[in-house]
């Protein structure tokens, strides 16, 4: 199956696009610009889904759900809002055969229909925080379109939170991009920079925007989280009042963030080879595949029941699936597996039987380095084991590549060669008109001003005025 992708080298967009197909991930749907996705894909989603909601729930937040279908006029009550998100609406007018009295917008995001919502839900300070998420689909009429990256149809999570003070609302902000990251991390295995979003890429009707910011193989940068600090605004947009405890009047400060099925395509395009997809084993749909293997029809029932023996051991521990299928050889299933990005094959024979050993495979290192046999004795905590260390060498292959194609730069001819292959790590003191331009020019833009700064001052290398941030610039998705 591997030959018939193309290689990453040759054109990574178009290797792309083949390895979502192949990999059984999405299909394109009739509607232009939505996809279908696939169960194998769908699976990955969930387990993506599952991490990140028990992180929620551990840190205090309850999920909900909103209606789909948004009054028109919600979004002109918040003047940044309405002009960011005008040109991708999607709008209905008609209704049941007869012309709506107001137009309804499909939602691009929920911070309107919630602002409405928690005006009528808080009242007392006693009410607050009040800690909400939400896993819905969303609409933003993209003009280009790519599987996952950018549709005009996704699935997500969004959080939206409302607090009595700027101090508890900028935390909770600041909390969930942790959150973020430690998912990013520890489960994605995708190293990322978070950090503080400047003022011309922040979310439309924010006060402050952070992201986390991961690195793909073709170099280029894709936002794979944000979280938003949206002080009073679309509180004084809504009226969301609350009595303080001296019975005075406030409005509240709420908070917005969320990560959405753009994070399924992040992981095929960090990890990714040429023989298809490498998926950590902490989000793996099926972390082992067992592949038996016989020559003589005889042989087929032995190893068929050593199999069977190997999937009960296995089946408690870890996600495991045995290849039973007619009709292929072990070569085509060894091939199938690598494509769908399995992290461990487990293959066995009637050699191995006989020695009670069975090969390992590591999908992270292909062919024979990746190769060891062991024994059937202990194999779940050999399994297991093995599991651990391709999810932290998957870490490390893609932390060793950002940090190899991120380039301190100081002048801007370094600069626009810097963003061809990778990230430009710069003395940043420019303004909007400044990024606009260098936008225009070198098709790069501020992916983020880190959190970690390295403190002390320099010199910006597109204004030459003394800087005392640093930031990440790249070409994204």
């Amino acid at each position: 199956m591997a030959d018939f992708l193309t290689s990453q080298s040759e054109d990574f967009s178009k290797w792309y696009t083949e390895i979502v197909q192949k990999a059984d991930l999405a299909d394109y749907s009739p509607v232009r610009g939505c996809m279908v996705i696939k169960p194998y894909g769908y699976t990955l989603w969930e387990r993506i889904r599952d991490e990140l909601d028990r992180r929620f729930k551990d840190t205090g937040h309850v999920n909900a759900y909103f209606p789909l279908f948004i009054p028109e006029s919600f979004l002109h009550k918040e003047a940044q809002h309405v002009k960011g998100f005008s040109p991708e609406l999607a709008v209905v007018t008609i209704g049941g055969g007869s012309e709506l009295e107001e137009p309804l917008v499909v939602r691009p995001t929920s911070e309107t229909i919630i602002g409405h919502m928690y005006a009528k839900w808080i009242q007392s300070y006693r009410d607050l925080p009040l800690l909400i998420n939400q896993w819905a689909n969303v609409v933003r009429w993209e003009m280009r379109t790519r599987l996952f990256l950018r549709t005009t149809e996704f699935l997500w999570q969004e959080g939206h939170t409302a607090h009595a003070t700027q101090k508890e609302a900028e935390e909770e902000t600041l909390r969930m991009l942790d959150v973020y990251t430690d998912f990013a991390v520890n489960e994605a295995a995708i190293p990322v920079i978070p950090g503080r979003k400047s003022e011309s890429e922040k979310f439309a009707g924010a006060v402050a925007s952070y992201t986390i910011e991961a690195m793909m193989k073709d170099g280029k940068a894709l936002q794979s989280g944000t979280s938003h600090f949206l002080g009073q605004n679309f509180a004084k947009a809504f009226d969301i009042k609350f009595l303080d405890e001296n019975n005075e009047l406030q409005f509240a400060w709420t908070t917005s963030w969320g990560v959405s099925t753009r994070m399924v395509g992040a992981v095929v395009m960090a990890h990714g080879d040429d023989q298809g997809l490498v998926l950590p084993p902490r989000l793996a749909p099926i972390q082992v595949a067992i592949v038996p293997i016989w020559r003589k029809e005889e042989e087929r029932a032995e190893v068929m029941k050593a199999t069977d023996i190997l999937y009960q051991q296995l089946k408690d521990t870890v996600r495991v699936k045995v290849d039973d299928r007619e009709g292929f050889s072990p070569g085509w299933k060894f091939n199938d597996w690598e494509m769908r990005g399995v992290p461990l094959r487990i293959e066995l024979g009637p050699r191995d039987i006989a020695n009670q050993k069975v090969m390992l495979a590591r999908r992270d290192i292909p062919g024979r380095e990746g190769k060891t046999l062991v024994s059937m004795m202990g194999l779940s905590q050999t399994v297991t084991t093995m599991l651990d260390t391709i999810q932290q060498a998957i870490y490390q292959k893609a932390l060793d590549f950002r940090e190899s194609h991120t380039y301190d730069v100081s002048t801007y001819g370094e600069f626009k060669e810097a963003v061809q292959t990778g990230f430009a790590r710069v003395w940043w003191a420019g303004d909007s008109e400044d990024e606009a331009q260098i936008k225009d020019e070198a098709k790069a833009t501020v992916r983020c001003l880190p959190m970690d700064q390295p403190g002390g001052t320099g010199t910006c290398f597109y204004t030459g005025k003394k800087a005392t941030e640093v930031a990440i610039f790249g070409k994204a998705y």
